[in-house]
């Protein structure tokens, strides 16, 4: 029997020690049984795969959490350290050097962003940590949705020289939506002008939060030294050797000796602490109260952690932390913080999970597309136990398929398991209908009994009983607001594009692919610039077309600005059929003009179902595309009054002229376009703000505060998206580089005549 033996706490055995070291190509020499490793691994991920086998974790020790961030905050290269601090990795990657485990794609590595979530999973202090890494750049939002949606708890990063930033709050917002217990790290402690109390008071001041400080730095900018833990009263420090690792500090018991600055510091932040989890914690209060004589100091460790883990928990507060991760400086000790504070997934609760008992129930979350294996879709398992070569039935798409082989995931290298339990995060291969948002189980079987138990449910609790369908929630995917036109670099290319369009809308939700009726050009619709670059240069890398792009385009919307009544009538002889009918409808605006459009029909309007479910879809046509430059129509109520059909007249012409009728009537009423605006924040220096706000002058800009951070200035304003494209490049231009800006999708607001008619122009070329 050969064993390979590794510096890590794995081994491989048999045919995998042999295979590993084919293709690591190390230099190994025989001695007994045994093979040595001498030689530097070409990947030196491949034998961390090991940690994704199934190997029977106690529910209690497994984390699922997420590192999310506003883009450059460090999320990927906390992450990089994490993996190397845990032994999975042997080299820290970096994202300068592009060589990072989680930054794979080619685009990632290029532009130095993360681009696409990307799961891995590590041991930490007796627990299992599936973690995953999310795009900090707004493009890739729905991303960080889906990723949050399957996690039980998160990491928020935060670059500690500009505290809480545009997507900081887009991901916390995103983590309050599923109610995601967090822990804040204020990276990057060791950058000029980084500012522990700034931040801090962002986070209370901007994200509306608790925090709880569990840690202090000790030093400031390049002087960043170590930290002082308010739990503990302990310093932790790091060896000023810039070619240190990180790997060991020295921890060392608070006393007066330690300073009197560092001490009075400390004793004033364990105060404060102890005090705050008193408010937000009745055991602990209970336990305060009931000492003989109250002296913060005295409070045991254990007795601090386990009050942080509850009003951690419970979302009543926020634990920071404070590190740099570039410098290897605090991540273990946010790694322990994790373990700590952080839920496993039995103590996350989901009601839907009581209908399901112990029986197979998965989420799936993501898929990418793998050129030898196929579709390869990540799953969130609840509950029950996955295996390969079984079938499972897909609840949302009514249909039975077959799971060929279970792999675990770690970045782009995968892992064949045997089996994985609930709690754990998965990747199936085989599964062909399956997209993402839906609910995977065992069998039909499963899903009928879950019916049975929601019916008696909803009878026990006097709710209506309705044959629902007991399925995970779906994703909040946000409407695209650019789109350009795509084509192939001739008409035999066109079927891989189509095939290579079909797989990246299926990876990515946010992508909507469509044909123009009316030019038979191919549309590409996405949520912004970049997510639409990135799309266009994986499809001529990965699926080697050279397509071209059309100019990039707003995606407007259209409402109308009135009421009006109007009929349209189809009177046609076709292969000796007659067809007539006449609808005539009303169209009012609705207060929300964002809202989209509804239909109803009269009371007084008697039709039979399937002219029902004509005249429906004849409205959702013409909402598809307005009358004025044919864009979906939104914030319009339309009433059916009335509808003679003569007999023999097919669902077709009633659909057609239904949204004949519709347009007419649109038209009479006066159609308004809406237009989107962004949410615009800019960070610049003094020299740079009165160039920064003349140019925002003249892009119709609102501004509507402008912040001081340290000797920066930060403009935040809100401007339509018409006026911003390439923005970056024409700010760092005006400001030679000394400026940043962050965009974020606001909401849909009327434009003015005169705006409207410039549009007009732009888009269809005359007035």
């Amino acid at each position: 029997m050969i064993t390979v033996r590794l510096a890590s706490p794995l081994r491989l055995h048999g045919k995998e020690a042999i295979k590993w070291c084919l293709f690591t190509r190390v230099k190994y020499f025989s001695c007994k049984k045994h093979l040595w490793m001498t030689g530097y691994a070409a990947s030196s991920r491949y034998y961390s795969g090991q940690a994704n086998v199934d190997d029977g974790t106690d529910l209690s020790k497994i984390r699922n959490i997420g590192i999310m961030a506003h883009i450059d905050a460090g999320k990927t290269t906390t992450t990089e350290r994490m993996l190397y601090y845990s032994g999975s990795t042997r080299h820290m990657g970096d994202v300068d050097d592009g060589d990072t485990v989680t930054d794979y794609m080619p685009q990632e590595r290029e532009r130095g962003i993360t681009i696409t979530s990307a799961a891995v999973t590590f041991f930490w202090a007796g627990c299992r940590m599936n973690l995953i890494d999310t795009p900090g750049h707004v493009d890739f939002t729905v991303e960080v949705e889906r990723a949050l949606r399957v996690l039980d708890g998160a990491v928020a990063v935060f670059d500690a020289s500009a505290g809480v930033e545009a997507q900081t709050l887009t991901v916390w917002r995103q983590a309050d939506r599923y109610k995601i217990p967090r822990l804040a790290f204020l990276n990057k402690m060791d950058k000029a002008k980084a500012s522990f109390d700034m931040s801090v008071s962002s986070i209370q001041d901007k994200l509306h939060a608790t925090p709880l400080l569990i840690q202090l730095p000790i030093g400031h900018y390049q002087d960043f030294v170590g930290i002082i833990d308010i739990v503990t009263m302990e310093t932790i420090t790091w060896t000023p050797n810039k070619a240190a690792d990180g790997k060991n500090y020295t921890r060392t018991p608070l006393s007066k000796d330690s300073g009197s600055a560092i001490w009075d510091r400390a004793v004033e932040a364990r105060n404060k602490l102890v005090d705050q989890l008193a408010d937000l914690d009745d055991e602990f209060a209970d336990l305060i109260l009931s000492m003989e004589e109250y002296d913060p100091l005295t409070v045991s460790s254990t007795q601090i952690e386990s009050a942080i883990r509850r009003v951690t928990l419970s979302q009543s507060a926020v634990p920071v932390l404070c590190g740099s991760a570039l410098k290897n400086k605090g991540v273990q000790l946010l790694m322990d913080a994790i373990a700590t504070y952080l839920p496993s997934p039995n103590e996350r609760h989901h009601d839907f999970l009581q209908l399901y008992n112990n029986e197979l129930c998965a989420y799936a979350f993501k898929i990418i597309h793998d050129k030898q294996r196929g579709p390869l879709v990540f799953l969130r398992i609840y509950s029950g136990t996955l295996k390969p070569q079984t079938s499972i039935y897909n609840a949302n798409r009514n249909c039975t398929e077959r799971i060929s082989r279970l792999l675990g995931v770690f970045a782009d290298d995968f892992r064949e398991l045997r089996s994985l339990s609930a709690g754990n995060i998965a990747v199936a291969v085989g599964l062909k209908e399956t997209i993402t948002g839906d609910t995977i189980l065992g069998s039909t079987s499963v899903l009928n009994a879950a019916k049975r138990r929601l019916k008696r449910q909803q009878k026990h609790e006097g709710k209506k009983g309705e044959d629902q369908v007991p399925v995970l929630a779906g994703l909040d995917v946000p409407e695209p607001v650019f789109f350009c036109t795509i084509e192939a670099p001739s008409q035999a290319y066109q079927p891989a594009l189509d095939h290579a369009l079909d797989c990246l809308q299926r990876e990515d939700p946010s992508l909507k692919v469509k044909v123009d009726p009316d030019t038979g050009q191919t549309i590409l619709s996405g949520m912004g610039e970049l997510h639409l670059e990135i799309i266009h240069d994986r499809i001529q890398k990965e699926y080697k077309l050279e397509t071209d792009l059309g100019p990039l385009q707003i995606s407007y919307r259209e409402t109308t600005a009135g009421s009006a009544v109007e009929s349209a009538t189809i009177d046609k002889i076709i292969v000796g059929r007659h067809h007539q009918v006449t609808v005539t409808v009303e169209v009012e605006p609705m207060a929300d003009k964002e809202s989209p459009s509804k239909l109803t029909v009269a009371e007084n309007v008697t039709v039979l179902p399937e002219f029902i479910e004509a005249l429906q879809s004849g409205a959702e046509s013409a909402f598809q595309q307005g009358p004025l430059i044919s864009f979906p129509v939104l914030g319009t109520s339309v009433t059916i009054m009335d509808v003679k059909i003569v007999p023999g007249t097919s669902t077709a012409m009633v659909a057609a002229c239904t949204s004949q009728s519709i347009h007419s009537a649109l038209k009479a009423a006066g159609v308004q376009i809406l237009e989107p605006t962004m949410n615009v924040e800019i960070t610049t220096d003094d020299e740079g703000m009165q160039l920064v706000l003349y140019d925002l002058s003249r892009r119709r800009a609102d501004v509507s505060n402008i912040e001081t951070r340290q000797d920066t200035r930060v403009v935040i304003a809100r401007t339509p998206l018409s006026e911003m494209l390439g923005y970056a490049t024409a700010l760092r231009s005006l400001t030679s580089g000394r400026a940043t800006c962050s965009l974020e999708f606001s909401n849909y607001e009327l434009m003015n005549q005169a705006e409207q008619t410039k549009a007009i122009e732009r888009i269809t070329g005359f007035y």
